[in-house]
């Protein structure tokens, strides 16, 4: 029994970590999130088509409409110096300069893998996009299992800026549904499922997932970043921008 009691305890602690989110900016349809290591700064897409540039305290430093876009995802490239932001249904990529958010070129994602439409005309359409090691990941948003067509897996491509169109070498088939959201921190690759309100902690040496962080029902969460410190920032699209104090601890 005391055994029992002690599990409930544990449970209980980490399904509750997640009641010191602090809400530290409002952003209307707040889509998509990423950190810039060379700024310190947060970038956030909404549904609207707009990109904002925010401090870590919440401080919206710049806003800019880019255009009648459905933006789901967003990535800093500081590398290059450069923003990458997945449009919704186009299953694009658009290539923005980081300094003045002017266009740069579009990437566009074949639909297929192995002769699966993984990314169906019309269907649910990239949500999350990172970038990790030379390679794009792009979220379906999608509660159907592989190998149906629209299913919900990852989709892994090139990060080739001298390439348009790109083909997808693999895919991730991770076995959650509805992943809204995608990032790396520490190697580690996070994902978060909005229907089950979840985040994720996957292993892509191991190919699975190691653990599950319970996020609070009352958030839609559409995007993560990590910051330099393991702070968690997420992109609610409710219209706010959520803080969770080094994730670690």
């Amino acid at each position: 029994m005391k055994k029992l009691l002690i599990g409930i305890l544990l449970i209980t602690l980490v399904q509750n970590l997640f009641a010191k989110e602090k809400i530290i900016a409002k952003v209307p349809e707040a889509s998509g999130i990423s950190y810039s290591q060379t700024s310190n700064t947060l970038f956030v897409v909404n549904d609207e088509g707009s990109i904002y540039e925010l401090n870590k305290k919440g401080k919206i430093l710049r806003k800019k409409k880019i255009g009648n876009y459905d933006f789901e995802g967003i990535v800093v490239d500081d590398k290059n110096n450069l923003l990458l932001v997945a449009i919704e249904g186009d299953e694009k990529v658009l290539v923005l300069s980081k300094d003045k958010m002017k266009e740069q070129m579009k990437i566009s994602i074949k639909r297929s893998f192995e002769g699966v439409k993984v990314l169906k005309k019309g269907g649910d359409g990239i949500e999350g996009l990172a970038l990790y090691r030379d390679e794009l990941y792009a979220s379906n948003q999608s509660t159907k299992k592989y190998p149906k067509a629209d299913s919900s897996v990852i989709v892994v491509f090139d990060y080739d800026l001298k390439k348009k169109k790109q083909k997808i070498k693999r895919i991730i088939n991770h076995g959650y549904k509805d992943i809204a959201g995608l990032t790396f921190f520490e190697d580690y690759l996070y994902m978060v499922s909005d229907k089950k309100s979840l985040l994720i902690k996957y292993d892509l040496k191991r190919k699975k997932s190691i653990k599950n962080y319970k996020l609070n029902k009352k958030f839609a969460q559409e995007g993560i970043a990590f910051d330099n410190k393991g702070n968690l920032f997420i992109a609610d699209d409710n219209g706010q921008i959520l803080k969770i104090k080094d994730l670690k601890k």
